[in-house]
């Protein structure tokens, strides 16, 4: 398991990702770094698995091994050297007691010496068995259970570094999966925009321009209109492309009719929406001598095709019932439209959740917006009523914004505003887009205000609404800002739009108190040669974990046969005082080591800084004696039995004596009397450096 989360982690390590553009937001730099910082967690994680194992091996197989090897091997081997001696002893006794007295007194005495020789070889082999058994069953009891206590220290380490990691992964976590939800909903918005794009190119595909050709002629259908009806005179026109002038020949004339050539200076051309007429292939244009449009009848759909490219044709961009020019411009109108739909949303739907978000029905968006614009009583719509809900109002605002003969932030700023948005320098973003809002129309600027302020106030009830100003920016980013050419590279940008709708609304107050000192917007960065690398966000660690030293070390007096064995569990890492000891076990009883940014939580950048830990803490932020646990656990102990000798001064790991009012650290049942003090005498070393047990790093002698 072990080696293949490696090598998922060494996969994910040079995986790549592939964006289109030249640019990334933020949000597709962080979740384009984003397997590198896995990777890095993963491979920590596996590493500290691997210590732990190699933990088990060191400090606990080993060391059993050994003692059964050294210890119980040797009882084995006593074990059969007192029943070799015990068998030789008991047969000579045997033939002893056969010995017949009538023996010559020396050949007894002879016989006497050799049994007593023999019994004092087997009382020699039973005590020095009986010790063996004695030594290791009493040596068991530290023996065995040091082993098993240093890879339960390994095995907490191991678990104690897996919450570390996921502490520092959560806020990582929680950065990331905002990016992922901002990337997704600006790829939602980009996929409507792709969608009703290729709609439109599917419905009139484009056609070459006609090569070497200045001149396109052929036979058209005029809609003319009389008293008594509308007809359609069939004409043949003849369109010069350089000079916009197109000559209509009637064909079918009546007797007596005037009519005759008509010379035109062409305004414009656009489609003909095929629900709007009743006849088919059919397109209007513009002159500067007829007022009003002209609506032409092609001969099928390639040659109005034809015609329209020869024409400079577009497709039509405003659907709704608002259908005169004048209605079409940020007029009185259009404000007082606005203005209504604010104060009703803001009224009766700001906490609405998902406002703005939701749809409301087209059916009554195209009833809102005939009954407001209306020529005869513009604006004579009361929005408070009950007639007209939350989502027709807001779809309607969004509606109106949308198709506007321009956008609210202009075709000429667009450019200017998206450069602005893919900056890698964040100030620059900000000084940018505050110095080009400035260069709007006073009445493009004033609107966008009035919107902006009202979305300000819509995102401060983001808790009931669920609308964040990432989420306002990707539903009016394409509403107040579109490019002038539909190009699939015009919707990749739109990510970009919703950016500079986010800045306006996150820094409104800023951007709204006034000019900038010097209107004009701030020098373009350099261009790079290289994609953008904005620096994305990443887990914050602490510095390299100095890894805890298991060992078992004697100092042996010179020429004894007596050791003292320091514990097994005890880290090389500077320890605190053992003044400090109480506090400290306070403070993990009351779990502030995990919560307080004094004790091993500090910032990435302060500890990249060579910032001193506190003392008392190891390497990896948790105090370093084992023995500490929370006063709950510490309540359900027996008493605990009186210290024996060689402890004094014991400190952060070693355990010292302690006063009837201390807390226990490692308990005994009450019931088992005091154990004797133990025999085994403490070197003179120990005894003249009473700090080596205690703990203290800063004196420890380098051979330890």
């Amino acid at each position: 398991y072990s080696s293949a989360v490696q090598k998922f982690s060494q996969t994910l390590q040079s995986f790549q990702f592939d964006f289109i553009g030249d640019t990334l937001t933020d949000d597709e730099i962080n979740i384009a770094e984003s397997f590198k910082e896995f990777a890095e967690l993963l491979h920590e994680v596996e590493l500290e698995r691997s210590m732990m194992v190699q933990n088990a091996s060191d400090l606990l197989i080993k060391p059993l091994e050994n003692f059964r090897k050294e210890q119980i091997g040797f009882t084995k081997e006593r074990k059969k050297k007192f029943e070799k001696d015990g068998e030789k002893f008991y047969s000579m006794l045997d033939r002893h007691l056969h010995l017949s007295s009538k023996k010559k007194e020396s050949q007894l005495q002879e016989a006497d010496l050799q049994v007593d020789k023999e019994r004092h070889n087997f009382f020699e082999s039973s005590l020095e068995y009986v010790y063996q058994i004695q030594e290791v069953q009493e040596s068991k009891k530290f023996s065995i259970v040091e082993p098993v206590l240093a890879f339960l220290h390994s095995l907490f380490t191991y678990n104690n570094l897996t919450v570390e990691l996921t502490q520092d992964f959560l806020p990582y976590k929680q950065q990331l999966q905002l990016s992922l939800q901002n990337t997704r909903n600006h790829f939602s918005s980009t996929r409507e925009e792709l969608e009703d794009l290729k709609k439109r190119m599917k419905e009139a595909p484009l056609t070459c321009k006609l090569p070497g050709q200045p001149t396109i002629e052929g036979y058209l259908y005029t809609q003319e209109k009389w008293a008594l009806g509308i007809s359609w005179v069939k004409y043949y026109c003849q369109y010069e492309k350089e000079a916009k002038t197109l000559r209509m020949t009637p064909i079918d004339q009546k007797p007596g009719a005037k009519q005759g050539t008509l010379d035109l200076t062409l305004k414009s051309c656009v489609r003909r929406k095929t629900d709007s007429i009743d006849k088919r292939f059919c397109f209007d244009i513009e002159t500067n001598e007829r007022s009003g449009t002209i609506t032409l009848q092609a001969l099928s759909e390639a040659n109005r095709r034809l015609w329209m490219e020869a024409m400079d044709g577009k497709e039509p961009i405003y659907h709704s019932p608002i259908t005169k020019q004048e209605e079409m411009e940020l007029n009185e109108v259009g404000f007082k439209f606005v203005r209504k739909c604010i104060n009703a949303v803001e009224t009766k739907g700001i906490t609405t959740e998902g406002v703005y978000r939701t749809v409301g029905s087209n059916i009554q968006v195209q009833k809102l917006l005939n009954a407001f614009f209306d020529p005869k009583c513009p604006g004579d719509v009361d929005l408070q009523s009950g007639d007209w809900d939350i989502k027709t109002i807001t779809s309607s605002l969004k509606f109106y914004l949308r198709n506007l003969s321009e956008p609210v932030m202009t075709y000429k700023l667009h450019k200017e505003l998206v450069l602005a948005a893919k900056s890698e320098n964040l100030d620059y973003r900000l000084g940018a887009i505050h110095a080009l809002v400035y260069k709007l129309p006073d009445k493009n600027r004033e609107m966008l205000e009035l919107l902006i302020q009202h979305l300000v106030n819509v995102c401060e009830h983001s808790r009931e609404n669920l609308m964040s100003p990432s989420n306002m920016g990707v539903i009016f980013g394409p509403t107040l800002m579109r490019a002038q050419e539909d190009t699939v590279a015009a919707m990749m940008n739109i990510k970009f739009q919703n950016i500079v709708v986010e800045i306006l609304i996150e820094h409104f107050g800023k951007i709204y108190s006034g000019p900038p000192e010097d209107t004009t917007a701030p020098p373009v960065p350099p261009p790079r040669v290289a994609a953008r690398r904005h620096k994305p966000i990443t887990i914050s660690k602490r510095p390299l974990r100095e890894r805890p030293v298991f060992f078992g070390a004697s100092v042996e007096e010179s020429g004894g046969q007596s050791s003292c064995s320091l514990m097994p569990y005890l880290p090389l890492t500077p320890l605190a005082s053992c003044n400090t000891f109480p506090e400290a076990m306070e403070e993990r009883a009351a779990g502030l080591h995990f919560l307080s940014p004094e004790h091993g939580r500090q910032p990435a950048a302060r500890l990249q800084d060579g910032a001193a830990r506190p003392a008392g803490k190891a390497a990896n932020g948790v105090v370093s004696s084992p023995a500490l646990r929370s006063g709950t656990l510490q309540a359900r102990r027996p008493a605990p039995r009186p210290g024996g000798s060689g402890r004094d001064g014991d400190c952060d790991g070693v355990p010292k004596p302690r006063s009837h009012g201390d807390k226990p650290v490692i308990m005994r049942p009450p019931v088992r009397p005091p154990d004797p003090p133990c025999r085994t005498p403490v070197p003179p070393k120990l005894e003249q450096r009473p700090d080596l047990i205690a703990g203290t790093a800063e004196e420890m002698p380098s051979s330890v």
